[in-house]
């Protein structure tokens, strides 16, 4: 499962206006847990809506694979180019749902979002990416991330269903 890079640019996707969303309407998220080629170190990043950190992850989009949108916000959210190794699976959020901000959103209110995580082994750490401006970003050890996403249990499973050392 090989992520291309071919299709990077410096720009970042945003809005909702081709995000996917399944029969529950549940909002659907790709993710990775970035691992170094040796697992002993995770890639976290740090969130621009709330203090703290977590994995590189958002919408999976309509025109794209949910591979494709892993890859995609594993370098706009990090900056790095990965090799997709593993599926980890779907797992569902457990945060309370967001408010809705404006009419439109009142559908999505009462639906959390559904992740799809993926494992993957950074194969290059660029020193420019779309997100360098809003985002710090950390290798940390699987102690170490385990304690950081403390908050977030959903991204806990991930990193725990990865092959990261312990």
């Amino acid at each position: 499962m090989a992520a291309s890079s071919s299709s990077r640019t410096m720009e970042s996707r945003t809005g909702r206006s081709k995000q996917r969303y399944n029969a529950k309407g549940e909002r659907l998220v790709a993710g990775v847990v970035p691992l170094t080629a040796d697992k002993q170190y995770v890639m976290l990043i740090q969130s621009t809506r709330r203090k703290g950190w977590v994995l590189p992850k958002g919408g999976w989009e309509t025109d794209e694979e949910c591979t494709e949108a892993a890859a995609r916000e594993a370098w706009e959210e990090a900056g790095i180019l990965i090799q997709i190794d593993y599926d980890l699976g779907d797992i569902l959020e457990s945060r309370p749902p967001k408010k809705a901000s404006s009419s439109k959103d009142k559908e999505k209110e009462s639906h959390k979002s559904l992740y799809r995580f993926y494992e993957a082994t950074v194969t290059s750490e660029e020193a420019e990416w779309p997100e360098k401006d809003k985002r710090v970003r950390s290798w940390m050890t699987y102690l170490e991330a385990k304690e950081a996403l403390k908050d977030r249990p959903e991204l806990q499973t991930a990193l725990d269903r990865s092959t990261i050392k312990r």
